[in-house]
């Protein structure tokens, strides 16, 4: 296919299109669906897909055909990740435990999506209820990097970034409770970003709840604002959201990072791991914003071990969760998931309470430590994708040596985080960093990360060699 394939734009190419009649939302959705249709079923992004797309889209170019579209999305095809509730369809949340019903209501997000007149193509597949990085669940089975079949997209969100990877469609929700936008991202050369907590309502809560968001997984950074505006909308049901902020999120996008003030962070209280081509994807980037401006210091934000505050707040979230089902029920889950909720099924009220001081603890550094800074500058993932068909073997030691050492610190902290792909390794397979700005500064998180993707030109859309990607 040409660079002109509608599947292949983004959403704002896509709405400048729509406005100037040159394409409409049926053309644009027939082109991804058809896309979705060849390549798919070797990679398996969704759990459902929407038979009721192809009417939305109708709507849509009617809208667009009388001059009156219904909000900045109108007709731009977008997946839900199968944590989110969508009116109509089921909620399955990866797992063989959870009822085939479909919900009565739109998650928060979802209803922001409507309102801004998004055509919702499917949901996307998801680890069993978003809780390890490796894309499989038991319930819909692997899903597959299109960079490299072999290997997995990463997660929870792992049909969302697929999806964007293989260009189907410019918009993806996904949720991220220790990194699970920001590492599929990375893994998939797009761009995910996990807004400050409370800016994108949630209801009902998962697993993950206190340090869990859910946010945007597209191919650059001003459809990742886009995106992110429609979904930071109010309420109510959410007890922690924020107040709406009637702000463009993709305006200031183009100020730059001149005269900002960069931290190269390289611990979070601990040593992440990190392998050879993160070191030069690390430098790449730090070069990048020096480039243009930035003033880049390596600095260490003095935190508590987030690493460990973390494995015990997602080891107890999962042992709640285990605690609540029959043993019917736990029979069908992911035998590691069981395992990893196992080990903190002991722990008592008082000692989760010392956790979350420690917690509360390393915000306050943070918080301290960006005075000091403007953004801080990671990476996102200690090396690249492992083996889709790889067993999860001790995942609470894989939580911080191959999974997220670098992406939980933020859900702890709740500030803003943004993965930005930076090229391709030896092998052929994107990278990333990441960026992230002190707590309520989204603006700035996405202004760095713009800055850092017109330095460094993100990968296209893979292409299909003897079964190792997607056709573009």
């Amino acid at each position: 296919m040409t660079a002109t394939d509608p599947a292949l734009l983004t959403a704002h190419a896509l709405i400048d299109l729509y406005r100037r009649r040159a394409l409409s939302p049926v053309e644009a959705l027939q082109a991804v669906l058809e896309r979705i249709a060849r390549h798919n079923p070797s990679i398996n992004a969704f759990a459902v897909m929407n038979p009721r797309a192809l009417q939305a889209a109708g709507e849509s170019e009617a809208r667009w055909m009388a001059g009156r579209p219904l909000g900045p999305l109108d007709g731009v095809p977008v997946t839900v990740k199968d944590l989110l509730d969508v009116a109509g369809f089921p909620t399955r949340r990866g797992s063989r435990t959870t009822p085939a019903t479909a919900q009565p209501h739109d998650a928060p997000a979802v209803l922001g999506l409507r309102a801004a007149g998004a055509v919702i193509l499917g949901k996307t597949t998801t680890t069993e209820f978003g809780w390890k990085t490796p894309g499989d669940c038991p319930l819909h089975g692997i899903t597959r990097n299109p960079w490299d079949l072999s290997r997995t997209p990463g997660g929870s969100s792992s049909g969302a970034a697929a999806a964007a990877a293989a260009a189907f469609g410019p918009l993806h929700v996904g949720t991220d409770g220790g990194g699970s936008i920001r590492i599929p991202a990375a893994w998939c050369g797009v761009v995910g970003f996990k807004p400050s907590f409370g800016r994108v309502p949630q209801w009902p809560l998962g697993a993950f709840a206190h340090v869990a968001v859910a946010g945007p997984i597209a191919r650059d950074v001003r459809d990742a604002a886009l995106l992110f505006g429609a979904m930071a909308r109010h309420d109510a049901r959410d007890p922690y959201c924020l107040p709406d902020d009637p702000r463009d999120w993709t305006a200031g996008l183009e100020r730059g990072v001149r005269g900002l003030r960069v931290a190269l962070v390289r611990r979070l209280g601990f040593a992440p791991p990190l392998d050879a081509a993160g070191e030069a994807a690390l430098a790449r980037a730090a070069a990048a914003f020096q480039a243009q401006g930035a003033h880049v210091e390596e600095a260490d934000p003095d935190l508590p071990d987030t690493g460990m505050i973390f494995r015990r707040v997602w080891g107890v979230a999962l042992a709640r969760l285990v605690s609540q089902m029959r043993p019917d029920q736990r029979a069908l889950l992911d035998p590691a998931l069981v395992e990893a909720a196992s080990a903190e099924a002991g722990t008592g009220a008082g000692e989760m309470l010392g956790i979350e001081a420690l917690r509360l603890e390393a915000a306050h550094a943070m918080a301290l430590f960006l005075q000091r800074f403007d953004l801080i500058l990671c990476p996102a993932t200690p090396a690249g994708p492992m083996a889709a068909d790889a067993p999860t073997r001790d995942a609470a030691r894989a939580l911080l040596a191959q999974w997220a050492p670098w992406t939980c610190c933020a859900n702890l902290t709740r500030q803003p985080a943004i993965s930005v792909p930076v090229g391709l390794d030896e092998e052929g397979l994107p990278r990333g960093v990441q960026v992230m700005a002190a707590l309520y500064r989204d603006d700035l998180a996405l202004r760095g990360a713009r800055a850092l993707e017109e330095a460094l030109e993100a990968p296209a859309p893979p292409a299909l060699a003897a079964g190792a990607g997607v056709e573009a």
